[in-house]
């Protein structure tokens, strides 16, 4: 999940500083954990394991507290985290993974049945056409089938092709469904200040997470292989960056309409 020079660079004249957005962003106005559900069944897609609980752990467990019904789904296998272990080979690493997502969503309240994975590969979401269409039909029956209200992922602008790959995933599926689409800041909270993004209105809400902080600090480190040195034998292996989680570690999450 490395943000890469490429995708940094600045985008061509037209829309507004990162700098201003985000600051308009972190003034949207509070909403409740009902205004995002709206009293229906919510799907969150992440891009990786790890991401339903950095960028939406604290909604998740709100929702949990207020008996809605809530969903994830993850977009990839998170097998690319560290190329080349020994120990931790792509299908055991894989598994590791996935088996870290559960625990993750088991400390914001959400049972295992209420976790799938879509196996899309990590890094290289959505680049064959055939599985992208497969993948994106596989969402909408999840949604019909629990009558999801609401999709949320991540916001456009995330400076990660799979993170944009499942805001596209995400905007194709609500768009056939008829339904909601919400986006949630996950690496576009570090965008550099001065680079140019399209976005030309924001609109949306925070829901204050502070009594949920705790057990999304605890979904996240159960995120072990990306949180600490439990792989050591991969020499580009990946951990989360501190400047990344500290933009998470605060008692808000912001949710931002797709329209």
């Amino acid at each position: 999940m490395r943000i890469t020079e490429s995708l940094l660079a600045p985008l061509r004249p037209g829309g507004r500083r990162a700098g201003a957005v985000l600051r308009q962003i972190e003034a949207l106005p509070f909403a409740d954990i009902r205004h995002l559900t709206q009293a229906k069944p919510v799907l969150f897609l992440a891009p990786h394991p790890d991401d339903e609980s950095i960028g939406c752990g604290g909604a998740i467990a709100a929702g949990i507290e207020a008996a809605q019904a809530i969903h994830v789904l993850i977009l990839t296998d998170g097998a690319a985290s560290h190329p080349n272990s020994p120990t931790y080979p792509p299908d055991r690493l894989r598994a590791l993974r996935a088996g870290e997502a559960r625990a993750a969503v088991a400390e914001l309240g959400l049972g295992a049945d209420r976790v799938g994975f879509l196996g899309q590969p990590d890094g290289a979401a959505g680049r064959d056409n055939a599985t992208a269409e497969a993948t994106v039909r596989a969402i909408i029956q999840y949604a019909r089938d629990h009558a999801i209200g609401t999709i949320v992922t991540t916001w456009r602008h995330d400076p990660h092709p799979d993170h944009q790959t499942a805001y596209r995933f995400g905007q194709q599926a609500a768009k056939e469904l008829g339904i909601r689409l919400l986006q949630f800041p996950v690496w576009g909270w570090l965008l550099p200040p001065g680079r140019w993004i399209v976005e030309p209105r924001i609109a949306g809400f925070r829901l204050d997470i502070t009594p949920f902080l705790a057990a999304k600090r605890q979904a996240i480190a159960a995120h072990r292989s990306q949180t600490s040195n439990l792989i050591t034998d991969s020499s580009a292996g990946f951990t989360l960056p501190t400047d990344l989680l500290a933009c998470h570690d605060r008692p808000f999450e912001a949710y931002l309409e797709a329209g």
